[in-house]
């Protein structure tokens, strides 16, 4: 007697990141240290030193965050990357940050300035009050980080029982590097005001953050990122001899709403 036995399989297929792309938008708050801030002219050379400055948050509006025609009024946080293995992606991405220094504070300042201007003479480690007729000194449209990151994940909802499919909870690490491209609004001696963007130096970071992945295909993610931001050529008049140049590291902090997908 043959019994024919008819058997289902069923196969549990493990999701997979490999292969997907994906893309997030969000906001972020940064913080900077202080910085020495070099400035050069026809008749004038002079740094001023540890020159604090703060970022700029903009207070929630439905308006201001989620108006297409605002969407840049916030800090905010742009990117698109592509799964190059379950663990690793690679990507672009675009940090909207906004860099304001505080006036009315008082630094040393540093250097020579014979430029027909209240404030001409010769600086030896004296204290200067930034008033807003000696500088203004903004990165608000902003201070636009360009850059390109290397990061891994690391599953780990099931180190505290969460194994479910359409809810994974993981851990992301990794580095980064590009170029800045603020939009400088700069106001020295009440000369003509520039503010235009312009190809402005380079930047490094490195970051960690948490992701939450729901039904596969959405997430919600806060990153934190240290970096170190290096501006050589900032230009403070449309003079084109008119120049500053500075260097700070900054810390930022995201929260950042996306979603994967397979390209095919």
């Amino acid at each position: 007697m043959s019994i024919s036995i008819v058997a289902q399989e069923v196969n549990t297929k493990k999701s997979t990141n490999k292969g997907k792309l994906f893309i997030y938008w969000g906001w972020n708050r940064a913080s900077y240290s202080n910085s020495d801030i070099n400035f050069k002219g026809e008749n004038y050379d002079f740094t001023l030193q540890d020159v604090v400055a703060k970022d700029r948050i903009t207070q929630f509006t439905f308006n201001d965050y989620l108006n297409p025609v605002k969407i840049t009024n916030p800090q905010t946080n742009f990117r698109l990357g592509y799964f190059l293995s379950d663990n690793y992606t690679i990507s672009i991405g675009y940090d909207h940050m906004k860099y304001v220094m505080q006036t009315y504070q008082t630094v040393k300042i540093n250097g020579e300035i014979n430029a027909g201007t209240p404030f001409d003479g010769v600086y030896n480690n004296d204290d200067i009050r930034l008033i807003n007729e000696f500088l203004q000194l903004e990165h608000t449209d902003g201070l636009n980080y360009v850059n390109l990151e290397l990061k891994r994940f690391d599953e780990i909802g099931h180190w505290i029982g969460m194994n479910h499919e359409n809810f994974k909870l993981s851990i992301t690490e990794g580095f980064g590097g590009g170029f800045l491209y603020p939009k400088t609004d700069v106001k020295l001696f009440n000369q003509k005001e520039r503010d235009e963007f312009q190809v402005s130096g380079w930047g490094i970071s490195v970051g960690a953050g948490l992701n939450v992945t729901l039904f596969k295909h959405f997430f919600v993610q806060s990153d934190l990122k240290y970096g170190y931001i290096d501006l050589t050529n900032l230009r403070t008049s449309n003079n084109p001899n008119d120049t500053a140049s500075q260097n700070f590291t900054f810390f930022e902090k995201t929260i950042v709403f996306g979603a994967k997908f397979n390209i095919l």
